[in-house]
């Protein structure tokens, strides 16, 4: 029986495991140091407590329950080595898996430059246990000011490094949030201000002019200071020093600069981009090895132009699909299908029930009208899943 693994049960690697599951009589492994798919996209709206923990994870115990799958097995290990001559993987809990074809779609985390001193401090929110531990001190914060404001009203300062997808929304949605907060309770001390610093000439670099300047416009009516062609050189003391010379005392800096793959890949002997991820080709295999894939963050996906995609969940949906589609064709010796690579649009939510977004290059949309679309889509992705979630339960409940 031909062994599949998957590394990384995140959006790629559950796209890929829907294709998989097709063939009944092959075992299929999915290895994840965490016991749930992470709805990453949704995790501001767990800041902004518009959602709960349960609203924004997938448990993967019951998710693989609910397949219905013989040989589908889901394994909460740590991977540490990948011995690519014997094909087996190495795990921190002394566990031993073999594989046939090995899916790598541990995607990416946050890349802090080492150059910048001090920057170890700052809270990286791709992370759930980051993004809690964010939104208490987020809260905290704002407990802080009201308690105190009848003596003094300090000054309280957010900086938010970098003004890519990430950056932006989770900007615009601490404004949003804090700003209802204090029209709420009608409270005196609404200081709070937030920065957000762009190395680049602009917010959203990459995007259309009229996205950026909506953007724009919407984190300017929410009162954020916006700078960029500025890039931050250490953090000390709480302030934070910026390359325009200025200085910022913050009470917290979230710095969304970059991203590098997962230190898995480096154990692979295969080409890698600066950033670590997996070079694939229009397979989504690896150079070395025809039965290594990538896909998602984990790896450099070009489109039919040579152009490289975006790390979103628009490409690990793709490039996942794909991978497990192949992979079957090559267990059924079949001839493998390209991937085309192609973004449907893209969609940014911009606090409150207020988004912007550009549909497949046609038209722009903001406003109600976008953040609606934004949950609809990610309803779409979510209520398959929620299904096999509530079945795996159920069959769980039949076993014990």
């Amino acid at each position: 029986m031909e062994k599949v693994v998957i590394i990384g049960g995140g959006y790629a690697g559950i796209y890929a495991l829907r294709e998989l599951v097709k063939n009944k009589n092959i075992k299929i492994t999915l290895i994840d140091k965490h016991t749930f798919h992470n709805l990453q996209p949704e995790v501001y709206d767990l800041i902004a407590n518009k959602s709960n923990i349960a609203d924004v994870t997938i448990d993967l115990t019951t998710l693989c329950l609910g397949f219905n799958h013989n040989y589908l097995e889901y394994k909460n290990l740590k991977v540490r080595k990948i011995d690519q001559e014997s094909k087996k993987i190495f795990t921190e809990e002394q566990e031993i898996v073999e594989y046939d074809y090995l899916i790598m779609a541990a995607g990416t985390r946050t890349f802090f430059p080492p150059q910048i001193p001090g920057l170890n401090n700052a809270h990286d929110i791709k992370k759930l246990h980051w993004a809690m531990f964010f939104k208490q001190s987020f809260e905290n914060q704002l407990f802080k000011k009201i308690q105190d404001e009848a003596k003094k009203c300090d000054d309280t300062h957010i900086v938010v490094v970098g003004a890519g997808l990430s950056g932006v929304e989770i900007a615009a949605e601490m404004a949003y949030n804090s700003k209802m907060f204090f029209q709420r309770g009608n409270f005196s001390c609404d200081n709070l201000k937030i920065s957000l610093v762009s190395s680049s000439d602009t917010i959203l670099p990459g995007l259309t002019p009229e996205l950026v300047s909506i953007s724009h416009k919407r984190l300017k009516s929410l009162g954020i200071n916006v700078i960029t062609n500025t890039k931050l050189q250490k953090c000390e003391d709480g302030f934070a020093y910026l390359s325009n010379g200025t200085k910022i005392y913050n009470s917290f800096l979230i710095f969304t600069g970059g991203v590098e793959a997962n230190k898995i890949t480096e154990e692979l002997d295969v080409a890698k981009n600066p950033k670590g991820q997996i070079i694939v080709n229009e397979f989504m295999q690896s150079d070395k090895d025809p039965k290594i894939f990538a896909i998602g963050d984990a790896a450099e996906i070009k489109n039919k132009k040579g152009e490289i995609m975006p790390p979103n969940v628009t490409i690990a949906r793709i490039s996942g699909t794909n991978a497990g589609k192949n992979i079957l064709r090559m267990i059924e010796k079949k001839r493998l299908v390209k991937c085309d690579p192609k973004l449907d649009g893209i969609l940014i939510a911009l606090g409150g029930k207020y988004a912007a977004g550009n549909i497949a290059d046609l038209f722009h949309v903001k406003g109600r009208l976008a953040y609606e679309i934004k949950k609809y889509v990610f309803s779409s992705y979510r209520k398959p899943l929620l299904k096999l979630i509530k079945a795996g339960y159920s069959k769980l409940k039949k076993m014990s």
